[in-house]
């Protein structure tokens, strides 16, 4: 079986593959403070918890954005799995061609997106990663990485508005009904909500504008996704698995 994961600012995410078929997933916080043997442990639970044991694991992936656990990370695996993990890394095979300036830039997080997207559902497509932070990337009909753009993600927004005020308060992050907030903390949902919609589309709007390509499709990915996903029609489908079956798939291509 395959271990794919996943190391975000935020979150891992690790996946459990048999073939191509995602059998298990779960998270857990990113600390760049946590020992080998602890990694090592927490999986093997795990999978003891699930009736599966540290053998079953013949392969591992792993893509990050945080280098600061990698080494313990890695290390936890090859000491307990007795297996060398794939690094998503520059050089390696995805069947992408990043066409940036420095495509040494381009986070691991986005490569294996932007894999999955156009593996699964073809070119062109703009790829929405709803993470720590959002990104909005454009891969076209031949498989060229071509553009991207980064912002802010919601629950970081967020963080800021009630963190840099004196009085605003930290309120949950939540579809609301109405833009018309008659109190402080429907008045903040209601601009988190709405202004987070508004952006989305508007970077969909401008980035099918720029590129002459108004007929892209548009995939979704990453924590909170689902609840802007459902709230308009400029994204076409809401994959919460995709960064998942992106490691699998550059794995199947080594």
């Amino acid at each position: 079986m395959l271990f794919a994961i996943d190391v975000g600012n935020t979150n891992i995410t690790i996946g459990l593959f048999d073939g191509k078929k995602l059998v298990n997933k779960f998270r857990m916080i990113t600390q760049t403070d946590r020992t080998s043997d602890e990694y090592g442990v927490f999986l093997g639970e795990w999978l003891f918890v699930n009736h599966m044991k540290p053998t079953d694991i013949t392969d591992v992936i792993v893509s990050s954005v945080v280098p600061n656990i990698m080494h313990s990370l890695t290390s936890g695996i090859i000491k307990y799995f007795n297996v060398t993990p794939v690094i998503v890394a520059p050089g390696i095979k995805t069947g992408i061609n990043v066409s940036i300036p420095n495509p040494k830039e381009l986070g691991a997080d986005r490569l294996v997106d932007a894999v999955a997207a156009y593996e699964i559902y073809g070119g062109p497509i703009i790829v929405i990663d709803f993470g720590t932070a959002t990104t909005h990337d454009l891969v076209l009909e031949d498989g060229t990485f071509y553009a991207g753009v980064t912002s802010p993600g919601i629950r970081l927004a967020a963080n800021a508005l009630w963190r840099g005020t004196a009085k605003l308060p930290e309120v949950e992050i939540k579809k609301v009904d109405t833009i018309l907030g008659r109190d402080t903390v429907s008045s903040m949902q209601a601009g988190i909500y709405f202004g987070y919609i508004g952006q989305t589309e508007y970077i969909i709007k401008k980035l099918k504008n720029d590129s002459k390509l108004p007929n892209v499709k548009v995939v979704a990915t990453g924590g909170l996704g689902k609840l802007i996903s459902e709230a308009t029609d400029q994204i076409d489908v809401y994959d919460p698995e995709l960064t998942l079956h992106g490691l699998r798939i550059i794995y199947d291509k080594q």
